[in-house]
């Protein structure tokens, strides 16, 4: 007989609202309709793929782990740092356990895994990928300020202070010297 899929099923819409989940953080810079945290999860696992396979990681890995690595805040919220500073800060192991919770064990041992190792900052994977979320706020640092969120240089310093890879922050130097709209006027051939 087949594995009961109705927790998976329950999993799939409790992951569906963070389409509609804001990242919190970036209000205090004075951005009023910042991202979700699925869009910004999204960014993280294509830059997580990149930053892995020019550090020789695993892409494939690494991206996992990124797409996994805040679907706990279905139930958490997204907590920016000062209010980490405040609340209890939930553990994101247990709240996947609960999360994962009458799955198909080969389901849910293997997202118990992941975030489990995301966690413990060890792998090269989860290192990729942690450089890769830290990369994906500076350069949502850089968008915003672009269109006038001063305030979103903290977020741009804090994340380049935070990347560990070489290839990260390489890649943090190359954004920072480019402008938002410099591959579009590249691809129509415009003259900088």
């Amino acid at each position: 007989m087949a594995d009961d899929l109705s927790a998976v099923a329950h999993f799939l819409y409790e992951a569906g609202t963070l389409k509609h989940a804001r990242r919190t953080g970036w209000w205090m810079a004075g951005v009023r309709d910042p991202e979700s945290v699925a869009e910004h999860a999204w960014r993280t696992a294509l830059i997580a793929s990149i930053i892995a396979k020019l550090e020789g990681a695993d892409p494939a890995r690494s991206s996992f782990l990124a797409v996994w690595h805040d679907t706990q805040e279905t139930r958490t919220g997204d907590v920016n740092y000062l209010g980490k500073k405040y609340s209890t800060e939930a553990d994101p192991q247990a709240v996947t356990a609960e999360q994962t919770e009458g799955m198909p064990e080969v389901l849910a041992a293997a997202v118990r895994e992941l975030v489990a190792e995301y966690e413990a900052k060890e792998s090269p994977e989860a290192i990729c990928a942690r450089d890769a979320d830290k990369l994906e706020c500076l350069l949502q640092g850089i968008e915003y300020k672009a269109q006038g969120y001063e305030n979103a240089q903290r977020w741009i310093d804090n994340s380049k202070g935070r990347i560990v890879t070489e290839t990260g922050r390489r890649l943090a130097e190359e954004l920072l010297n480019q402008g938002s709209l410099d591959w579009l006027r590249e691809a129509l051939g415009e003259k900088g």
